[in-house]
């Protein structure tokens, strides 16, 4: 392994490692917010419950988001020197304010957590409301920079390459900016959605009649269907605005060699890098450039035209993107389906069979996170920022960094394992409510 694919390596396991905290911090405050919000429409005591015990998860997602983001922090630094002396003073107006986002994120967690019965029931919820928009807005800020290296704007060089001035406002709202953190945060809530929803249809499974089980799958549903509808609209817009900026991530994407009119979009294949074809992929005439550019005769570029050393993994970026596409239309269907049912039955869906299919989507909005973050990073290669530094020149110059990356590996792994069984812990020993004695008690 070189010292950079280990460079390369250590950032991608903390990253999509991070990525899942990041994830479940932003939404998971929503179903906190909503069962606390339904507890004081209906006084129903397991909505209260079901809030109390939420919010511990939110504790303990947020802890370990704060330990692994900061890693981050310091491997930006460490690993990548020439990147953050190049880039820090460009895009750290959005660091620092996730910085303050995050100070008042903790605010709001430690009141929610400690001010049950101190504060009142309104200001109780509304500081649930102040986590989830502080939350939100950390996360987006930090998706900006990112979005910044893959449209870098806001800065002028000189002919040596040297930074002449800096615009901070126009490198935060650069033109990727806007669509990749939409795309980001209605993932966020697909993530929480399908996640909660699958282990609230496991416990119920073994407990039909368990209020508290079925309450939380309900609202876990709701979010679910709402998150997954709106995720394709987003991926679209992130989509077109790539189609003009990128077109090289999108060439990749699509594994699509030649330029051309009425650019097929393929379903599947085998990219074959040498001889420039996909192989025994199903094609769609047009709806590339239609998707892309709104018009069937529109020209899309193909990675022909590339150069070969400026052009990415486009095996791993096709495969991420068939796969993030795939579970997406998964869970769209898991979801529909379930409201579909709920609405025909008039209660939630608990026959065994979609609890069954409900346990199993709940992987599925990580995956499909994972792979999006995949076809993000991995097809902005070889730039670290997009056609001004290359990702070979930014590493730091120091032999045997297999070390940290297999130190980081074991440290996440063990991390994350612990993570599991505290979260586990907390909806395992769930409270007993059936559906008679909640009727007796409202």
């Amino acid at each position: 392994m070189t010292d950079l694919l280990a460079a390369r390596s250590q950032m991608a396991f903390s990253l999509g490692f991070h990525i899942i905290f990041a994830c479940v911090g932003m939404a998971m405050p929503l179903l906190m917010v909503i069962a606390e919000g339904l507890w004081l429409r209906t006084r129903e005591r397991v909505y209260l419950e079901l809030a109390q015990r939420w919010s511990k998860g939110v504790a303990v997602i947020f802890a370990v988001g704060a330990v692994s983001g900061t890693a981050l922090s310091y491997e930006l630094g460490l690993l990548w020197p020439e990147f953050m002396r190049f880039a820090g003073p460009i895009f750290g107006l959005p660091f620092s304010l996730e910085g303050f986002a995050f100070f008042f994120e903790a605010i709001f967690i430690g009141v929610y957590l400690y001010g049950w019965d101190r504060v009142s029931e309104r200001v109780h919820w509304l500081t649930g409301v102040g986590v989830l928009i502080c939350g939100t807005a950390s996360g987006m800020f930090v998706v900006t920079a990112n979005a910044w290296m893959n449209t870098p704007t806001g800065f002028t060089l000189d002919e040596h390459g040297k930074v002449l001035t800096i615009d901070p406002i126009a490198a935060m709202f650069n033109p990727n900016a806007i669509p990749e953190a939409l795309h980001m945060l209605t993932a966020s809530f697909v993530v929480v959605g399908f996640g909660v929803l699958a282990i609230h249809a496991w416990l119920l499974r073994r407990d039909r009649s368990n209020l508290f089980h079925r309450r939380g799958l309900a609202i876990a549903l709701a979010v679910a269907f709402v998150a997954s509808i709106l995720q394709p609209a987003t991926g679209h817009l992130a989509g077109e605005t790539i189609a003009h900026t990128q077109p090289v991530k999108l060439a990749a994407a699509e594994a699509h060699w030649e330029t051309e009119a009425w650019a097929p979009f393929l379903i599947g294949g085998i990219p074959d890098a040498e001889a420039e074809e996909t192989h025994y992929a199903i094609e769609i005439p047009g709806l590339l450039s239609l998707l892309a550019h709104r018009d069937f005769n529109a020209e899309v570029m193909g990675l022909s035209d590339v150069p070969e050393r400026d052009r990415p993994n486009v095996a791993v970026v096709h495969a991420a993107f068939d796969l993030m596409i795939a579970c997406g239309l998964v869970m769209i269907g898991v979801s529909t389906l379930g409201v579909f049912l709920w609405w025909r039955r008039g209660d939630i869906p608990d026959s065994d069979a979609y609890l069954k299919l409900a346990m199993a989507s709940g992987p599925l909005g990580v995956i499909a996170t994972e792979a999006g973050w995949t076809v993000t990073e991995v097809g902005r290669q070889p730039w670290v920022v997009t056609g001004v530094l290359r990702t070979e020149d930014a590493v730091v110059q120091m032999p045997n960094l297999w070390i940290p990356f297999l130190t980081f590996v074991l440290l996440y792994s063990f991390l994350g394992v612990m993570t599991a069984l505290l979260l586990l812990r907390q909806f395992r020993h769930s409270p007993h409510h059936s559906n008679t004695a909640e009727a007796d008690h409202a």
